[in-house]
C-alpha cells in the first residue's frame, strides 16, 4: 500500500474531479438509448433504433474526436480555464436536454452535451499522466479508471430512482457537475511548458491539424488506432444495445425475487413493474464488477506488457459481451457481464497508459487527445451497429410489426409502443412474457450477439498480428513501442 503515498495531491483531486464528472454523465447516459427508444406511456420518446443509434453513436463520435481539438486547447490556455468552461457548457445542455422531445432537437443539445465532455476529458487523463511515473502508472491509471467507475456505479443507482420523471435524470447530472466547482478550487494546474511566442487560437488549430496529418503519417500509429477502434465497437454496446436488448428480451424475474426477499428496498426502488428490474440497473452490475476487481486485475497485468494487456481485454470483452445477448436468462446475463468487466479492465485502461507514456511529458493532453481517436471511431461504428443492425436483426418493436404483418393482425395507429405489444398478445391469445418467447425462438434476436463477437475477435486477432510486427518490425524507427518501461517491472 506504500505506493499510494507516491501520488502527489493534484492526482487525487483530478481523480475525484472525475468520478463527479463520470457520476453526472453516466447518471443519464446509462438511462439515454431506453429513454431515447422507450414506450411513450412510460416517458420515452419511441424513437427508432437507427434514430437512437444516429444520435448516441455519431454523437458520442463527436465527442470522443473533439479532445484532438481540446487538448491542444487546454495545454495552451490552461487547464482551470478550460475545466471551468466545460462545466458551464455541461449544465447547461443538462437543464435543456429533456425540454426538447424531435430528433431534430435532441441531436443539438445532446451535441453541445458532448462539447462540454469534450472539453473535460483529455484534462484529467492528462493530469493524471503527468502526476505518475514509470513505476506509478499502471496503479495510478488503474485508480483513475476505478474512480470512472465509481462515479459509472452510484450515478444510474440515483436517477433510476427518478427514471419516471426523465427532467429530474438530467437535473440531478446538473447538479452533479456544479459541485465541481468546488473541487476545482483545490485542483493545482500542473506544469505546462512555457510559449515562445503568442498564437491566436485559429493558428493552434491549424498547429493541430498539421501535427494531426505527421501523425497519421506514421502508418503504424494509424494501424493501432484502427484496430483499437474494433475494441471500441465492442465496449459502447454496453450502453448503446444492452439496456434495450434487457429491457425487450431478458426475464429478470429471478433478480427481482432475490432482492424482494432480502433487500425489498432495492426491488420497490429499482423495479418498472412487480417482477421486473429496471435494465440498467442489470446494466450497472459491470460498473460494480470494476470497483471491486479493479485494483486486483491492474496488480496482475501490471507486468504485461500494455499490447499484450489489451490484447486479452479485447478477447474477453468480446466473448462476454456477444453472451449477454445470447439468453433470456438474466443469471446468464449477469455472469456474462461479470466476463465481459474482466476484459474490460485488463484492456481498457491499458490503452491510456500505452499512449500516455510514449506522449512527450509537455504534450501530454495533446496525446490523450489522439487516444480518443478510435473511441470516436469505434462510437460511431458502434451506433450503427446498435442502430440499424439491431433494429433490422434484434429490435423488439420492429419484430412485432413483421409479426403483425405476417399473420394479418390490426392494431391502432396511435397505440404506444407497449399498449401494441399487448394488444398483439391480447388478438393471440397469449401473455406478453409467452409472445415475447414466441418471437425470439422465431426470428432469434440473439443473433446481434454474433455480429458484436465477430468485430471483438477481429480487433483482439488484428492487435495479436500487430504485437508480432511491432517487436519485429518496429523497433529500429520506433524503439519506445517495444514498451521497455513496462517490462523492467
Amino acid at each position: 500500500m506504500n505506493i499510494f503515498t507516491k501520488f502527489p495531491r493534484t492526482f487525487w483531486v483530478a481523480n475525484t474531479i472525475e468520478l463527479v464528472e463520470r457520476w453526472a454523465w453516466y447518471g443519464f447516459f446509462l438511462l439515454f438509448a431506453n429513454y431515447l427508444t422507450g414506450s411513450s406511456d412510460t416517458g420515452g420518446l419511441e424513437f427508432s433504433q437507427s434514430q437512437k443509434g444516429w444520435i448516441m453513436g455519431v454523437g458520442t463520435g463527436i465527442l470522443y474526436f473533439l479532445p484532438v481539438l481540446t487538448g491542444a486547447v487546454a495545454d495552451r490556455y490552461g487547464y482551470r480555464r478550460i475545466l471551468f468552461l466545460s462545466f458551464i457548457i455541461y449544465i447547461s445542455a443538462f437543464l435543456l436536454l429533456p425540454q426538447f422531445t424531435s430528433f431534430a432537437g435532441v441531436s443539438l443539445i445532446y451535441l453541445c452535451l458532448a462539447l462540454g465532455a469534450a472539453l473535460f476529458k483529455p484534462i484529467v487523463s492528462a493530469t493524471v499522466a503527468k502526476t505518475t511515473t514509470d513505476e506509478t502508472a499502471s496503479i495510478g491509471f488503474g485508480l483513475f479508471y476505478m474512480m470512472v467507475n465509481i462515479g459509472a456505479f452510484f450515478g444510474p443507482l440515483v436517477t433510476l430512482l427518478f427514471k419516471g420523471t426523465p427532467q429530474l435524470v438530467f437535473h440531478i447530472s446538473a447538479v452533479m457537475i456544479a459541485l465541481n466547482f468546488i473541487l476545482l478550487l483545490f485542483y493545482k494546474e500542473p506544469a505546462r511548458a512555457k510559449e515562445t511566442r503568442q498564437e491566436s487560437l485559429w493558428q493552434t488549430f491549424i498547429g493541430i491539424f498539421r501535427t494531426m496529418a505527421s501523425i497519421f503519417k506514421d502508418r503504424k500509429f494509424l494501424v493501432f488506432l484502427v484496430i483499437v477502434s474494433g475494441f471500441w465497437v465492442t465496449y459502447f454496446q454496453l450502453f448503446f444495445i444492452l439496456p434495450v436488448f434487457i429491457s425487450q428480451w431478458v426475464d429478470t424475474s429471478a433478480v427481482y425475487d432475490f432482492f424482494s426477499i432480502h433487500i425489498p428496498f432495492i426491488s420497490e426502488n429499482y423495479s418498472p413493474m412487480p417482477g421486473v428490474m429496471d435494465a440498467e440497473f442489470i446494466t450497472n452490475m459491470d460498473a460494480l464488477c470494476i470497483i471491486l476487481l479493479q485494483i486486483v486485475v491492474s496488480g496482475i497485468v501490471m507486468r504485461m506488457r500494455p499490447l499484450r494487456s489489451m490484447m486479452s481485454g479485447f478477447l474477453v470483452c468480446a466473448l462476454g459481451m456477444s453472451l449477454t445477448m445470447a439468453s433470456q436468462n438474466v443469471l446468464f446475463t449477469l455472469t456474462a457481464l461479470l466476463v465481459f468487466s474482466l476484459g474490460e479492465m485488463a484492456g481498457s485502461p491499458k490503452i491510456t497508459e500505452y499512449i500516455g507514456r510514449i506522449a512527450p511529458p509537455d504534450k501530454k493532453a495533446l496525446y490523450m487527445g489522439y487516444s480518443f481517436i478510435p473511441v470516436f471511431i469505434g462510437s460511431t461504428l458502434g451506433g450503427f451497429l446498435s442502430g440499424s443492425v439491431y433494429q433490422s436483426l434484434s429490435d423488439k418493436v420492429t419484430l412485432t410489426q413483421r409479426f403483425i404483418a405476417e399473420k394479418g393482425l390490426q392494431t391502432a395507429g396511435n397505440l404506444s409502443a407497449n399498449a401494441r405489444f399487448e394488444e398483439t398478445a391480447r388478438q393471440v391469445n397469449l401473455t406478453s412474457q409467452q409472445l415475447t418467447d414466441l418471437l425470439w425462438n422465431d426470428y432469434n434476436p440473439d443473433r446481434i450477439g454474433w455480429v458484436v463477437l465477430t468485430v471483438g475477435l477481429l480487433a483482439a486477432f488484428s492487435l495479436f498480428l500487430y504485437d508480432r510486427a511491432a517487436t519485429t518490425n518496429f523497433s529500429n524507427s520506433h524503439p519506445q513501442w517495444l514498451e521497455t518501461p513496462y517490462s523492467q517491472s
